[in-house]
C-alpha cells in the first residue's frame, strides 16, 4: 500500500495504553511497532482531565513505544486558546514532546460513531403519537447492538424524532419502532423481554403502529431463532416474538456482501450490505420487503417480509435508509403524510470535509511534513 499512497495514516482503535490487551494488540502501539512508524496521541478535552490522559497515557507505553510518540493533538477544544497555552507549554517541558495543534469543538458535526452509540435527545413528551410536524421514531439500545449507524439518516432527518431508548427505561409513544441489528440475537431478545418490550412492541401494533426489523432485528421478529453450533452464545433455540412466520437457523459460514435492489413498498433503490450468520426461512418470506441484486450477473433474490396487514417490515439490508427515495418511502408508510428530500450522504461529505479543513487549519503542517519523511514508508499511526 505504501508504494500507492504518499502518507497513509492509521487510526487506532481505543487507548494505546490497555495493559490488559497489550500481550494480542493489533490496533494500536502493537501495530505501530510491527511497521515501525511514529505515533501522534490526541486527547478530547472536552471530556476533561486531558494533560493527566496525555501524560498518563505516554507514561504506561514501554521505552520504545514511548521513544515513538511524536507529539500530541488536543481535540475539541471551546474557549480562548491563550488560557490554555500555559498547559501546553507545561506538557511539552514535562514531556519533551511537542504540541502538534488543538482542534476547536465543531458544533454540530456528524461523524460515524464506531463502537458507541451516540446519544439521542429524547422525544417529546406529547400525549399523542408524534408531533405535528415529525415522524417520532425509537429503537432499543440492545446490549449487544451492532450497526447501529444504520440509522444516522433518521437521526439527521429534519422530519424525525429519532432516539435509541435504553432497556429499563420507559418506552414512550412512537410512530415507527425498529429492532436493530444484534451480535448475540438470542440473548438481546431474552433482554427486551425482560424489559418489556414484547408487550410494548404488541400494543403498539394495535394502535397501528409500524414495525421495522434489521438484520438481527428481523431475525427476532420470526417464530424462532436455531443456534446449534453456539455462534452466538450458548447452543440452544429460542423463541421469537411470532410475529411473522419464518424461523431463522445461524450457520457457520457468514453472509457477507454488498448488495443494492429495490425496495418494494415504492420501487425505490436501495443498496447496502449483509452481514450474517442466520438463514431463515417460511411462508412470510414469500411476501418480500426487498428485491436484491447480487453479483456481477445482477441475478434477483428477494429479501425479508412485510406483513398481510402491512404493518411490519424485516430486511437482512444494512443501509435501509441510506437512499433518500428509500427513505421517503419508508417514511410515507410509516405516517408521514409529506416528506422533505433529505440527502444523508451530502451532510456526510459536507461535514467530513468541514473536519478535514479544520485540521488543516489548525495543526502544524511544517510539524507534520517533517514527521511524515523521517519514515522511509511515510506511514503514522
Amino acid at each position: 500500500m505504501c508504494e500507492q499512497y504518499a502518507v497513509i495514516v492509521v487510526e487506532g482503535a481505543g487507548s494505546p495504553a490497555e495493559i490488559n490487551l497489550r500481550a494480542n494488540d493489533i490496533a494500536n502501539m502493537g501495530f505501530a511497532e510491527a511497521v515501525d512508524c511514529p505515533v501522534i496521541l490526541i486527547g478530547d478535552i472536552d471530556k476533561g482531565g486531558v494533560f493527566a490522559h496525555l501524560v498518563g497515557t505516554l507514561a504506561l507505553l514501554s521505552e520504545s513505544e514511548q521513544a515513538r510518540v511524536a507529539g500530541f493533538v488536543i481535540n475539541r477544544f471551546r474557549g480562548d486558546l491563550a488560557l490554555l497555552q500555559p498547559g501546553l507549554d507545561w506538557l511539552e517541558q514535562h514531556t519533551g514532546k511537542p504540541v502538534i495543534g488543538v482542534l476547536p469543538y465543531l458544533h454540530g458535526l456528524h461523524l460515524e460513531a464506531e463502537d458507541a452509540v451516540a446519544p439521542s435527545p429524547q422525544p417529546s413528551p406529547a400525549s399523542g403519537r408524534g408531533s405535528a410536524n415529525k415522524l417520532r421514531v425509537i429503537a432499543p439500545r440492545l446490549p449487544h447492538i451492532s450497526n447501529h449507524t444504520d440509522f444516522d439518516p433518521l437521526r439527521l432527518h429534519p422530519q424525525v424524532e429519532f432516539s435509541f431508548v435504553a432497556l429499563g427505561e420507559s418506552i414512550p409513544a412512537a410512530d415507527l419502532i425498529i429492532l436493530p441489528g444484534s451480535k448475540s440475537v438470542r440473548s438481546d431478545l431474552e433482554s427486551l423481554r425482560k424489559a418489556g418490550w414484547e408487550e410494548a412492541l404488541l400494543r403498539h401494533l394495535r394502535y397501528g403502529g409500524k414495525l421495522i426489523g434489521v438484520c438481527g432485528g428481523l431475525q427476532m421478529l420470526g417464530q424462532s431463532i436455531h443456534d446449534p453450533l453456539g455462534l452466538e452464545g450458548e447452543a440452544g433455540s429460542s423463541a421469537g416474538l411470532g410475529l411473522l412466520d419464518f424461523s431463522t437457523t445461524l450457520e457457520a459460514e457468514k453472509q457477507l456482501r454488498n448488495v443494492r435492489g429495490t425496495l418494494l413498498l415504492e420501487g425505490a433503490p436501495v443498496s447496502g450490505y449483509e452481514i450474517h450468520a442466520g438463514v431463515s426461512a417460511g411462508a412470510a418470506l414469500q411476501y418480500p420487503a426487498v428485491q436484491l441484486e447480487h453479483g456481477v450477473d445482477g441475478a434477483l433474490s428477494p429479501d425479508g417480509a412485510i406483513s398481510g396487514d402491512g404493518q411490519i417490515l424485516a430486511t437482512y439490508l444494512h443501509g435501509l435508509f441510506e437512499s433518500k427515495q428509500a427513505t421517503g418511502a419508508l417514511l410515507r408508510w410509516a405516517g408521514l403524510g409529506e416528506v422533505r428530500s433529505h440527502d444523508y450522504h451530502a451532510r456526510r461529505d459536507a461535514d467530513i470535509d468541514r473536519l478535514a479543513d479544520t485540521v488543516e487549519q489548525y495543526l502544524d503542517k511544517t510539524h507534520l511534513r517533517k514527521l511524515f519523511s523521517l519514515e522511509e514508508k511515510s506511514c503514522a499511526n
